[in-house]
């Protein structure tokens, strides 16, 4: 093992993690309002990988794309992604979680639905798709862009990584600068004094909702880039992703982006070290550590309080 080796899955650990804390953002943003914790989410990442590619192969990529090309591929794969998992997570709160709401239905009631929607969606799309895998057409060449550390970094790390840091920024302003963020945490904060002062509950929920699954969506696509885009693709990513969010504190939106970025480094570093058949166990040994000293996680705060 050397230094140089050490740098290289240091790099797949930054992208792995920026792709971690896309994904649990939407983790965070609905247990931030609605304290529901929407396994469904895994799905609606999975929905927005077949979306990206689904949509490309109907454009039908030329072979070798000019560099306007590829980002205009690059672009409508990613709106396409993100497209179909906002659909399929509105889809979720408006036929799944609302009427529960409204029924007033015990949180384990939502919990048990949240589980349920998922299997639904996860066999729907081995269903719909043949269980098979379906590659992503190539968009541009993955060539070495530069060298760090005499690390090559290409084409792929910077796409996921620029567009994962540029997503959660976005997200962070929306919701600490705009008045739809205002919303979103008055309640999180405290929704019947927030519908008290006319914020309309519903529509804060399904935005927010949408909101998870445009990122969900267009992680789901950015994951499939780097490899196939098939129908069990949710469940890992999923499951780390929620760890990532509690490890970071779950409704915290800046918790979310720590917590994954930390379980990304904490996976490759992992299977530099000791191998790939330790790598979940490492991340999950680490939350438990966290856990056990700071219960709420690293940024433990609720979303209606991180303005």
């Amino acid at each position: 093992m050397s230094l140089n080796e050490l740098w290289g899955y240091l790099v797949l650990g930054v992208v792995l993690g920026c792709l971690y804390a896309v994904i649990a953002i939407g983790y965070t943003l609905v247990y931030g309002v609605l304290q529901l914790l929407n396994f469904a989410h895994s799905e609606v990442f999975m929905f927005g990988g077949f979306g990206g590619v689904l949509a490309l192969t109907a454009w039908t990529p030329v072979v070798n794309p000019s560099g306007m090309q590829s980002v205009l591929y690059v672009a409508f794969g990613m709106a396409a992604g993100a497209a179909l998992g906002a659909a399929v997570a509105y889809g979720l709160e408006k036929v799944a979680y609302r009427p529960l709401r409204r029924h007033n239905a015990p949180r384990l009631v939502f919990l048990i639905t949240a589980i349920g929607a998922s299997f639904f969606l996860y066999n729907l799309a081995g269903k719909l798709f043949d269980r098979s895998s379906i590659s992503m057409p190539q968009m541009y060449a993955n060539e070495t862009v530069f060298t760090l550390f005499d690390t090559d970094i290409k084409t792929t790390h910077l796409l996921i990584v620029f567009s994962a840091v540029a997503m959660m920024v976005g997200l962070d302003y929306v919701v600490n600068r705009t008045k739809l963020g205002s919303g979103i945490r008055a309640v999180a904060q405290d929704p019947e004094v927030a519908s008290l002062m006319g914020v309309n509950i519903d529509k804060v929920v399904s935005r927010t909702f949408v909101i998870g699954g445009l990122l969900g969506g267009a992680a789901g696509f950015l994951f499939g880039v780097n490899s196939k885009v098939v129908y069990t693709m949710g469940f890992l990513p999923g499951i780390t992703a929620f760890a990532a969010a509690v490890l970071g504190g779950i409704g915290n939106v800046r918790g979310a982006m720590l917590g994954g970025l930390l379980l990304g480094i904490v996976e490759t570093m992992t299977v530099f070290f000791w191998g790939d058949d330790w790598r979940y166990v490492a991340g999950f040994a680490v939350l438990v550590l966290v856990l056990m000293f700071r219960p709420t996680g690293l940024l433990g705060e609720r979303l209606g309080r991180t303005a």
